[in-house]
């Protein structure tokens, strides 16, 4: 009776150790990277004093909202196999949301069990179609791995 307490304490504490394992989480960052689209008036980086960005990921829409006083955005790409996603844009309420088609082709990378696949954007690019207050687009960075790097830059 002694040893079967002993043995039962030992797999308990066992199996509540061996939980939560580096594995199950995936955390640190490795996770498909969004792009990072920095502002610019007058060629120089510059906040924006309001702007709201959409983005077409195939099923469904993404509105990040209102941002205000920013100077950049992160915002996600399509993970399926499309070759663009459509933004769009608008810093007022009342006006015409300004589409810039995003193109790009991807990469697929294993990470780890927990994480899973990860997508990298090479080749990125844009199209600027009717603009409003979005004057121009320029590019920056053509590749995605993280976001540490601007990869588009919108002139207003």
């Amino acid at each position: 009776m002694k040893y079967l307490k002993f043995i039962l304490l030992f797999f308990a504490l066992s199996s509540i150790i061996s939980c939560g394992g580096d594995d199950d989480i995936c955390d640190s960052g490795e996770g498909t990277p969004r792009i990072k689209i920095m502002f610019k008036k007058q060629n120089k980086i510059a906040e924006v004093d309001s702007i709201r960005v959409y983005a077409d990921l195939g099923t469904n829409m993404i509105d990040l909202g209102w941002k205000t006083a920013v100077d950049s955005v992160f915002v996600p790409l399509r993970v399926d196999d499309s070759a663009f996603t459509d933004l769009y844009v608008k810093t007022t309420t009342q006006e015409d949301s300004t589409r810039v088609r995003v193109n790009y082709t991807t990469k697929s990378i294993y990470v780890s069990p927990g994480c899973g696949v990860k997508r990298n954007y090479e080749n990125v690019n844009s199209v600027l179609s009717t603009p409003n207050s979005l004057k121009s687009v320029e590019q920056g960075q053509n590749f995605i791995e993280n976001e540490d790097k601007t990869n588009l830059f919108f002139n207003f």
